[in-house]
């Protein structure tokens, strides 16, 4: 796993190159192809429990003006 400083950039490359802790955990697979494919957006965890339960990506269209 990379370090916080490291950025999300290496974190993705990692994903890219099969070295990934969400190998077997499909809810983050998901979580991680939103952050790789998301340029401008959000990404909205839902937690019961202390489980991931809902994932809502919201991807924002920017024009130059």
């Amino acid at each position: 796993m990379p370090r916080k400083e490291d950025g999300m950039a290496n974190f993705i490359d990692q994903r890219e190159t099969g070295d990934s802790a969400a190998a077997g955990n499909p809810a983050l697979q998901l979580v991680i192809d939103a952050l790789a494919r998301l340029k401008y957006g959000a990404i909205q965890l839902t937690v019961h429990e202390g489980r991931l339960v809902q994932v809502d990506v919201t991807e924002r269209s920017r024009f130059p003006a």
